[in-house]
């Protein structure tokens, strides 16, 4: 072959191999150019994405907190049909009658022993072990025990109905007075003047499971009962899901205003604080508190009850602090109830589920341990069924008098 064309064929392949290249690579800057254009907007949608909506997230944080995390005030329906509760004295009677029907009416079996003949030292035993079992106390049970024999010597043992009165005087001096003797006074100073300017307060105190709650709703339609028109509850256990409920619905019945916020878990003293100022504004004659009675331990709970009573104090004064206890729980219950005493000072105690199977003698070992009287007691299930305490109607009922 011609060395001329040998070297024309090998510049056309050149050519041809280079146009190739630069087609490929033109190729290539294309399609790159097209992903960074792919890229770029997205990126640009996303910014802007972010932007409107931090734009419209702007205005939501200037507002003030959400209404459902503060507490509100509740006003009972003006077209709901109210309940009317029962005056105290068909209650004292139902708590007599309850009382001499009740599994444990200790008293009966106390007189039972007393009418035999000749009492012997066993039979006083067995008069101190029947006390004993009604949870009366160990010193208290002995003290009793002991006026009893000095005044059997003067008592016909024939004689029932002298028998009787000895053994309801010494049971109606044990249940009256502290272990010094005084007498306790159960009255709850409350103002039922119009004219009242500051409305008198009660703390409602104890673990979860005594009737707390349902004793303030009670305590309320006991109190509307009594004539007091102007009352407001406080729910200020926040910490129990359905502790507001519970209590709007006893407000609702009676036409209380119930002050309370929609979030588990609010702060206690917030609503506390909040209940007093409505109480104060509405010439309130009674601001009832209801409080939590579980935390995550013993001392948050009583941090928890002292910061709820120093709030409420800087509005108007704290006027009762009313533990409730379960009297079923019996001796158990005292441990619980020390803590309370120990920790918040309480002025009188609310004993819940009196009837039934509670031992009554624990109304007189729980006033000789804290020093502070029984003032309300629950009778059962009932709306109705809470009641002033009465030393004569306890003793009596159970004696079976």
């Amino acid at each position: 072959m011609d060395i001329h064309v040998l070297w024309t064929v090998i510049a056309v392949v050149i050519a041809v191999v280079a146009i190739g290249i630069l087609a490929v690579a033109a190729w290539q800057r294309k399609n790159a150019a097209k992903d960074d254009t792919a890229q770029t907007v997205p990126d640009e949608k996303a910014e802007t994405a972010e932007q409107i909506e931090s734009e419209q997230s702007e205005p939501e944080i200037e507002q003030p907190k959400s209404e459902t995390a503060e507490p509100t005030v509740d006003e009972p329906s003006a077209s709901a049909s109210l309940d009317t509760p029962e005056d105290g004295s068909t209650r004292m009677q139902r708590l007599r009658s309850r009382l001499a029907k009740s599994a444990n009416p200790f008293g009966k079996a106390l007189f039972n022993i007393l009418t035999r003949d000749n009492l012997s030292e066993a039979d006083w035993e067995e008069v101190e072990d029947t006390l004993l079992l009604a949870d009366v106390g160990t010193d208290t049970s002995m003290d009793i025990v002991e006026e009893l024999r000095r005044n059997a010597r003067v008592v016909d043992a024939n004689d029932a109905n002298a028998i009787r009165s000895l053994l309801r005087t010494q049971l109606l001096h044990a249940v009256n007075t502290d272990k010094n003797g005084n007498a306790y006074n159960r009255d709850l100073e409350l103002m039922k003047s119009a004219q009242t300017v500051e409305p008198h307060v009660l703390m409602m105190v104890g673990v979860n499971g005594s009737g707390k709650t349902t004793t303030t709703g009670k305590l309320a339609r006991l109190l509307i009962g009594e004539g007091y028109e102007k009352i407001v509850l406080g729910a200020a256990d926040t910490f129990r899901a359905a502790a507001a409920d519970q209590l709007q619905t006893w407000g609702d019945r009676v036409g209380v205003k119930v002050v309370r916020s929609d979030k588990e878990g609010a702060d206690p003293a917030s609503v506390a604080f909040e209940a007093a100022e409505v109480a104060q504004n509405d010439s309130a004659q009674v601001l009832i508190v209801d409080t939590a009675g579980r935390l995550q331990n013993k001392a948050n709970l009583m941090d928890e009850l002292g910061k709820i009573r120093r709030v409420v104090e800087k509005r108007v004064p704290v006027g009762e602090v009313l533990l409730v206890l379960d009297a079923t729980t019996g001796q158990n219950g005292m441990t619980q109830a020390k803590v309370f005493a120990e920790a918040i000072g309480i002025t009188g105690i609310v004993l819940t589920k009196l009837d039934g199977s509670a031992k009554g003698g624990i109304v007189i070992s729980v006033q000789r341990e804290l020093g502070v009287p029984v003032k309300f007691v629950g009778l059962g299930e009932g709306p109705d069924d809470l009641s002033r305490f009465d030393a004569e109607g306890f003793v009596d009922g159970i004696l079976g008098a």
